[in-house]
């Protein structure tokens, strides 16, 4: 488990075949001096396992299904990453609750700079898009973020200067892909009332407020 809140930044310093795996070595800057072998470590948000360790580097083996649904296929040697390593008990929850499980990727629409905060709108894919609302929470690249407004086609985030420039979001364009994790309570919920009512066949279409006012949620 996470929290969103990135606390250093690694260079992919090399990419190796382990048959149907790539091996990611990672730099981290400021070094991550407590990482020990097998810890879980998230990378632009997808949690990966801790299997070799040199100096302040890292080494991660990445699975064909977190090359399949992440942008990790994508990296090249010199990118960027946003570590954060798992969430230990006893720690505070800063963020939201992350799960270092990516639900789809989405495209930088446009980015916007305001007095004192960027605007970032990203278009996001309608299964990840289904679980977003305003002022509800989402991981971009594995980094905490509020949603301030829900469009057809995907969302506007509103980024301090502090969360900007101490992640990767300082060097995306437009056009870039990020890795989303919805929110995980809200993904607990459907799943719930999908139960409550006998099955989740066509549960998401009926999530609105018509839906929760009928069956006793809201009034």
């Amino acid at each position: 488990m996470f929290t969103g809140l990135i606390e250093s930044i690694g260079t992919l310093k090399a990419v190796e075949r382990r048959g149907a795996n790539k091996l990611f070595r990672v730099l981290a800057q400021p070094a991550l001096t407590e990482v020990r072998l097998g810890d879980s470590i998230a990378l632009d948000g997808y949690c990966q396992t801790v299997v070799e360790i040199k100096g302040d580097a890292f080494a991660v083996e990445v699975s064909p299904e977190t090359l399949a649904v992440t942008t990790a296929a994508e990296r090249q040697v010199g990118d960027r990453l946003n570590l954060e390593r798992a969430l230990a008990l006893g720690d505070r929850l800063g963020g939201h609750l992350v799960a270092g499980h990516v639900d789809g990727v989405g495209t930088i629409r446009r980015i916007e700079p305001v007095e004192g905060f960027v605007k970032l709108t990203v278009d996001v894919p309608e299964p990840v898009l289904r679980y977003c609302v305003a002022k509800g929470s989402i991981a971009l690249d594995g980094v905490s973020l509020t949603i301030n407004v829900v469009d057809e086609r995907g969302i506007e985030l509103g980024i301090i200067p502090t969360t900007w420039t101490h992640t990767t979001l300082a060097g995306k364009k437009v056009g870039d892909r990020v890795n989303l994790e919805a929110d995980l309570i809200g993904k607990y919920v459907e799943r719930f009332l999908a139960a409550r009512l006998g099955g989740e066949q066509s549960t998401a279409s009926r999530l609105d407020e018509d839906f929760l006012a009928k069956h006793g949620f809201v009034k």
